[in-house]
């Protein structure tokens, strides 16, 4: 699915199994997070009946990022309240998926709770992106972040 792809919103993507979702990034392209704040959805269990629950779940504990290019990193926002918490690196390289350019969100220089985990983007509609969730270099876990129009 190619960037500015119509149809494709976090609904779609929620009832998208796994295999797509790896199919859907491999296709997009990278463009730079822009700044400020990002609602974000866990895709856990996606194209599942549990996909849609589970991310209300997590919701509760995730609810997106804040990002500041000028300072090259990215804020996690957590609770119902947003608090911010849990830094990463910001910056581009290439994707463990398919060594292509993407946004890459890099914890082990910035967080002792999150050291192994890696975070990656890119662009799959205007203003959505799609990420895959790296621990100890392994995909675990897909994720939207969607920023204001």
């Amino acid at each position: 699915m190619a960037t500015g792809s119509t149809g494709l919103d976090e609904s779609a993507l929620l009832a998208t199994p796994a295999r797509q979702l790896a199919q859907i990034y491999t296709a997009a392209e990278h463009r730079p997070l822009p700044d400020g704040r990002a609602d974000g959805i866990f895709l856990w269990a996606a194209g599942t009946r549990a996909a849609r629950p589970v991310a209300r779940l997590v919701s509760l504990a995730w609810r997106g990022k804040v990002v500041d290019n000028a300072r090259c990193r990215v804020v996690n926002r957590v609770t119902p309240m947003g608090l911010l918490a849990v830094r990463a690196a910001l910056d581009s390289g290439p994707s463990r998926a398919d060594g292509r350019t993407s946004v890459v969100l890099d914890y082990s220089r910035t967080s002792l709770v999150a050291r192994p985990v890696r975070d990656e983007l890119r662009l799959v509609a205007p203003g959505l992106y799609l990420g895959a969730a790296y621990l100890w270099r392994r995909r675990v876990a897909w994720f939207t972040l969607r920023f204001p129009s």
